[in-house]
C-alpha cells in the first residue's frame, strides 16, 4: 500500500480559483435606492457601468429603478433614471478591491399618478391619470467593495448617499448595488 493524493476531477484544481486583475471592468447588478423625488418607499431596479484604471479609476454608470406607492385616492409610480461619469480611487487587499467613487450626472424622474377607482367615479383621460417627467443634476458618493471570485469574474457591492436637484428642490437619498463584474 502506497499513499497517494486523491482528487476529484476539477474540484482540487488550483486553476479554478485563480483570478486576474485588469484595468477595464464591466459590471451590472441589482439596485435598491431611496426614490429620487418620492418621499417614501424603496425603488428597485438595475444598474450597469464600465470602469477604467487601477488605483485611480474613472468610468460611466447608468441605472433605472422603480417605486410604487399608494395614498388615499392615488397610486404613484416613479421611474428613476440616472446616468453619469464617475471617478475615484481604490486599493487592493488580497482578493478584494476597496474603493471610493464620486459620480456626477443627471437624474430623471418619470411620474405616473393614477386615480384609485377613477373608472368607478367616471373619470376619463387626464382626470384619471397624470404623467410628468423632470430632469436635474445629481451627485453620488459610493463605497465600493469588489471580490475576485475566479478568472475575470468579480462580485461587486457598492452604496452611499446621493443628492439630486429636481424641480427647484434638493432631494437627498441613497443608492446601493449588488452585482457581478467581468474584467476585460
Amino acid at each position: 500500500m502506497v499513499p497517494r493524493a486523491v482528487r476529484a476531477d476539477g474540484l482540487a484544481d488550483d486553476d479554478l480559483w485563480r483570478y486576474r486583475s485588469s484595468r477595464v471592468a464591466l459590471d451590472a447588478g441589482f439596485v435598491a435606492a431611496h426614490p429620487v423625488a418620492l418621499e417614501a418607499g424603496l425603488a428597485t431596479g438595475v444598474a450597469a457601468g464600465i470602469t477604467f484604471g487601477h488605483g485611480w479609476t474613472w468610468g460611466a454608470r447608468a441605472s433605472w429603478a422603480r417605486a410604487t406607492e399608494t395614498a388615499i385616492g392615488w397610486t404613484v409610480t416613479h421611474d428613476d433614471l440616472r446616468a453619469g461619469v464617475v471617478g475615484g480611487g481604490q486599493v487592493s487587499a488580497g482578493r478584494g478591491d476597496l474603493g471610493v467613487r464620486l459620480g456626477l450626472g443627471a437624474a430623471g424622474v418619470h411620474e405616473v399618478r393614477g386615480r384609485v377607482h377613477g373608472d368607478v367615479a367616471g373619470s376619463q383621460g387626464s382626470a384619471r391619470t397624470d404623467r410628468r417627467t423632470a430632469w436635474g443634476p445629481t451627485v453620488e458618493l459610493d463605497a465600493v467593495v469588489g471580490l475576485h471570485i475566479s478568472g475575470a469574474w468579480m462580485m461587486i457591492l457598492s452604496g452611499g448617499p446621493s443628492l439630486a436637484y429636481i424641480d427647484g428642490a434638493l432631494h437627498t437619498g441613497w443608492m446601493s448595488q449588488l452585482g457581478a463584474a467581468w474584467q476585460l
